[in-house]
């Protein structure tokens, strides 16, 4: 009798979250998954054929049964016993491959709506603003991508499958069971509750046990991560609590163990009353069946209560199946709700209408009256109005939190301003194609991103049809090419998962190779040289140093003599452009930068060791860079 387990495993209960967080289904709802279900309604139409054949050719052998035991046995008639017993076989081999191919077709019906949606929501997660991106967790995103998705497809061959397939069942037996005798099919629709019952609470009760049991297997994990790590172990040592923690672990893993010989003890009582009811449903029959045929003279035969036997047998599965639906629904419909969440969520960044697309660009940048805010409670910046010419370099310093890095990302869009206009080449960044702008802008940022591949993965990246000398060409413009020549397998070494096989410094000159690579009309250095030891910085100095003379530049730096390189300093201070100047001005105006350069820019030239002007050397200093 298939499926008297289905309560055990707790699939049959919502969880508190489950129940808080259910789902409300509309019509809107039910169209929308309908749309992804629509283009492959043909092999659904064949899915939900083979689903009603299999379902009654699996009942006629119970039916068979009948005949076999009156007009075979009872009735001795071998050629009909044979004849009916390979019918049987038959109809069982038929059915079993019908149900294979349905199985077939429902999986490639799954794969496929499941490849639609990941792509769809791929494409979707790639138009998303930067903002997305930082204020959700990445870990949710990769879920709603991976597992959500997947479980789509457990819904589409389960769930859905399921409903059909134990309705058609079960009113299939129930249709036969009247037609062979109505007084027997009551007392079998009689006894199916005497069944479902005891499921219901052993496997309520199971499902509980199992909650807390899982519960104190994540308080066992936890403390095992927390007390068996590197980290964790030194600071346990330390501090002398090995005691404390081992007591802390046994007291934990002792629950988890009681509650897990409580759960498989449910598991077997359950077992018992399932067993023991699942036995009186069938004696029931027996027995009204022998009182009707002995004191009735019912023309009742041993062959049909046989038959209401069996079909009250394969009737257990479906019900119970089906009792437990309404949770499948909920969860089914809630794993729906969370993809469509993030659809809908709105693209902030669009490409426009009827984009401008200049055959050429030059680089040029201006920024008019631009505030922006990530959100409602706190603006970011205030008025910012500036003018970056072409071919020329501008250098943004302030203290941190500022908003100097908030200003190269509304260049390429990954923001849009709250107000005002960001200019590229003459034209409002949100009227020109998004490709056309980004193709022509290359930012250096301080968190350098590596694929797991090879160097020259990472450089054709930035420009996947470059020749072997542009890509030694862009290696030696960024003072890496000694480097990657020493390595055993050249252009082809691996760099590791996020490049964990290079220093920071291989890693950031390789950045500024990839983006050379790349051939932008304006170059952003976003604090390239910080967090890095003193001889990394001077390589990447010496990189970046010709590239400015070359081309149209903003610098974010730390390193005075990369401000100094610059043609106009503009200081940013709370969100607002507070100053802005040549270096030997804005030293004797004694204002932000001032403070900037006697207590930032000062120590990280004495950490470093290059030379420190003083007030009288300073003329001579500026006139040297």
């Amino acid at each position: 009798m298939p499926g008297p387990g289905g309560g055990m495993r707790g699939r049959g209960f919502l969880t508190e979250e489950e129940k808080k967080n259910r789902p409300k289904v509309t019509w809107p709802l039910i169209k929308r998954i309908l749309s992804y279900l629509k283009p492959y309604w043909k092999q659904m139409a064949i899915v939900l054929l083979c689903i009603i054949v299999s379902s009654v050719l699996g009942l006629l052998p119970s039916v068979l049964t009948g005949r076999i035991i009156d007009d075979g046995l009872i009735g001795r008639n071998m050629r009909m016993l044979i004849t009916l017993i390979l019918v049987s076989l038959g109809v069982t081999l038929a059915s079993h491959l019908i149900g294979v191919g349905e199985s077939y077709l429902n999986n490639w019906i799954a794969q496929h709506i499941s490849f639609d949606m990941r792509n769809d929501m791929y494409r979707h997660l790639q138009k998303m603003s930067q903002r997305f991106f930082t204020t959700n967790n990445q870990g949710d995103v990769i879920t709603r991508m991976t597992s959500d998705i997947s479980g789509i497809e457990r819904v589409v061959t389960s769930t859905f499958t399921s409903i059909l397939s134990n309705s058609i069942t079960l009113v299939a037996a129930i249709v036969i069971m009247f037609r062979q005798n109505p007084t027997l099919a009551v007392v079998g629709m009689l006894i199916i509750p005497l069944f479902v019952i005891p499921t219901r609470m052993a496997g309520k009760t199971r499902w509980k046990l199992t909650q807390e049991s899982q519960e104190c297997s994540d308080k066992v994990n936890g403390i095992l991560n927390e007390t068996l790590s590197v980290s964790g172990q030194l600071l346990v040592k330390l501090f002398g609590r090995e005691k404390y923690e081992y007591e802390r672990y046994k007291t934990v893993n002792g629950k988890m163990i009681r509650l897990n010989i409580k759960e498989s003890m449910a598991g077997r009582w359950f077992m018992v009353v399932i067993q023991t009811f699942s036995g009186i449903g069938p004696m029931l029959l027996y027995l009204v069946g022998g009182i009707m045929m002995m004191r009735y003279d019912s023309k009742l035969t041993v062959g049909d209560i046989t038959v209401l036997v069996a079909l009250l047998g394969r009737m257990y599965g479906p019900v119970n199946s089906l009792l437990n639906i309404q949770v499948e629904w909920i969860r089914s419909m809630a794993l729906f709700t969370r993809i469509f969440e993030y659809f809908d969520m709105p693209v902030e960044i669009e490409e426009p209408e009827d984009p401008v697309i200049p055959e050429s660009s030059d680089g040029a940048v201006e920024f008019r009256n631009v505030n922006f805010s990530y959100d409602e409670e706190r603006q970011i910046l205030h008025d910012v109005s500036f003018e970056l010419k072409s071919g020329h370099s501008i250098a943004i310093v302030g203290p941190s939190g500022s908003g100097k890095s908030t200003i190269i990302n509304l260049i390429p869009r990954l923001y849009d301003v709250s107000s005002g206009e960001v200019l590229f080449d003459g034209v409002d960044v949100r009227k020109l194609g998004l490709g056309f702008l980004r193709d022509n802008i290359g930012i250096v940022s301080q968190e350098t991103y590596l694929f797991n591949g090879t160097i020259r993965d990472n450089l054709l990246y930035a420009k996947p049809d470059a020749t072997e000398a542009e890509l030694i060409e862009a290696l030696k413009k960024a003072n890496i090419l000694d480097f990657v020549e020493k390595q055993e397998r050249g252009l082809d070494a691996l760099v590791g998962n996020r490049g964990l096989k290079l220093s920071g410094g291989e890693k950031q000159r390789i950045s500024i190779a990839r983006v050379l690579l790349k051939d932008p009309a304006l170059l952003i250095f976003d604090e390239a040289t910080s967090a890095l030891d003193s001889i990394s910085e001077q390589k990447i100095q010496e990189a970046i140093d010709p590239i400015i003379a070359e081309r149209t530049s903003i610098l974010i730096a730390h390193r005075l003599s990369t401000i100094l390189a610059a043609d106009e300093i503009i200081v940013v201070k709370d969100g607002r452009i507070v100053e802005r100047g040549v270096h030997k001005e804005l030293v004797k105006a004694g204002g932000v930068y001032t403070e900037l350069y006697e207590t930032q820019f000062k120590r990280a030239i004495e950490e470093s060791g290059e030379f420190v002007p003083t007030e009288t050397e300073d003329t001579d200093y500026l006139n040297a860079e």
